[in-house]
């Protein structure tokens, strides 16, 4: 049994060859609905091995094919083992035969022929997330290259997050060089270790621009502990690390932010990066972790500080804990559902990263946020349609509180911030997804009605 899929995008085939070949490619492509972790990426197409994580702790190891490698035009791979011990092929039977037809000098065909008993109807989502993937990536990058932006390196601190590790994939396939900023020791050429507290004078030596994401998770109770290391994370490092740009004489300076900033309830007012700050823990902690990066900007460095909407990813952030509780039909909306939700899809937040990284107009605030927010009885009921699923149960106000606390329930659950992307619209920022339903079925696969 077999399946054949094809799609056309607009990039001359040496170029999307280049793409596949490069590291992150499997990131980018794989549907982040599916229960797979990639726990080692081939170094080569030709003769490589990737090793996959599935659920119960089993493993699937796919090998490339030195007889099939041909660039720019195939190359394939096939499962080489399946689980602690080495399985027979024909137990799960899986080879992929990648073809790049030229179509002219701009466009080329992607084709992706599979032997496997999946069923067709199992992996047609799968291969259409990956054609919408490329295209949107491919355009993305041609876009800064259009601008002038060549090939950089980045520093990243926070490259194993939900958005770091979507961000740094996208970037190497872009042909860029992303240097892992980390804690521990470093394992890789492309690692340097990090000290938050007091980095070294030589962390940054050669370095384009910086891209600042580390910082502990706000998700929890707001216990004096837990703001304590909300704060502590982000500010003082922030500063070390913006100071140390100045120093080593790096272009460009992207740091994460929040639409925290804007206070945990500003009614149905429009909110744009000129709105004053707003009221709660949230916000003040936002403002004073942008002020940390003013000693960057003051020494000459672009600056941008990327405040970030709720993310959408079925890998992380709330869309996680959503997911299963709308599937069994235990969702619904919190208290009277009127809240606004400000929100972006995890690869529209990767576009405006990168484009933080290219656009020199692009300085100070900058909201990452899709243009179209909704009040979270919308978000409820088009959750619940993606899904298929009713969403009955509204969730009482007292119930976030009960895990959060009231402090964190105020300026988490129930936090409500009407916000516009008003610096990416002036810039002329393409969104891949304005549209909520459109997002959520992308990231889910559920494309169909």
């Amino acid at each position: 049994m077999g399946i054949e899929c094809s799609d056309i995008v607009a990039t001359p085939r040496a170029e999307v060859f280049a793409w596949f070949a490069r590291r992150g490619a499997f990131t980018r492509l794989a549907p982040p609905w599916q229960p797979v972790t990639l726990l080692a990426e081939a170094d080569s197409l030709a003769t490589g091995r990737a090793v996959l994580g599935l659920p119960g702790g089993l493993r699937w190891v796919a090998a490339h094919d030195p007889e099939q490698y041909r660039p720019p035009e195939r190359f394939a791979d096939a499962v080489a083992t399946d689980g602690p011990a080495s399985w027979p092929v024909s137990r799960l039977p899986w080879r992929h035969i990648h073809e790049f037809a030229e179509v002219d000098d701009v466009h080329t065909r992607v084709i992706d022929r599979v032997r496997t008993p999946i069923p067709e109807s199992a992996l047609r989502p799968m291969f259409d997330y990956r054609y919408r993937q490329l295209t949107n990536d491919l355009a993305a990058h041609r876009r800064a290259a259009e601008s002038g932006w060549q090939s950089a390196t980045i520093a990243m601190t926070g490259a194993s997050g939900l958005v770091g590790s979507a961000l740094s994939a996208f970037l190497s396939t872009g042909g860029h060089r992303v240097v892992r900023l980390v804690r521990h020791s470093p394992r890789h050429p492309d690692e340097r270790q990090w000290d938050p507290a007091a980095p070294a004078a030589d962390l940054l030596a050669d370095i384009d621009a910086v891209v600042h994401l580390a910082g502990a998770s706000i998700a929890g109770r707001f216990t004096t502990t837990h703001r304590r290391a909300i704060a502590d994370s982000r500010i003082e490092p922030t500063r070390r690390l913006a100071e140390l740009a100045v120093t080593a004489g790096v272009d460009t300076f992207v740091s994460a932010s929040a639409i925290g900033y804007y206070g945990y309830d500003r009614g149905d007012q429009k909110l744009t990066e000129n709105s004053e700050r707003g009221d709660g823990f949230l916000a003040e902690v936002v403002e004073q972790w942008e002020d940390a990066c003013e000693p960057a900007a003051v020494g000459g460095v672009r600056v941008v500080r990327v405040r970030t909407g709720i993310v959408q990813s079925p890998s992380g952030g709330t869309l996680r804990l959503l997911r299963p509780l709308f599937s069994a039909g235990l969702g619904g909306r919190i208290g009277d559902g009127r809240q606004w939700l400000s929100w972006i899809g995890i690869d529209d937040l990767v576009d405006i990263y990168h484009r933080a990284l290219w656009d020199d107009t692009l300085r100070g605030p900058v909201n990452a946020v899709a243009p179209q927010p909704v009040r979270n009885s919308e978000y409820t009921r088009v959750l619940a349609r993606v899904l298929h699923r009713p969403a009955l149960l509204p969730v009482p106000s007292f119930g976030p509180a009960v895990l959060l606390g009231k402090q964190g329930a105020r300026e988490l659950a129930e936090a409500s911030q009407r916000v516009t992307p008003t610096q990416l619209v002036k810039a002329g920022h393409t969104f891949r997804t304005e549209d909520l339903e459109q997002t959520l079925r992308h990231l889910l696969g559920r494309t169909g009605n």
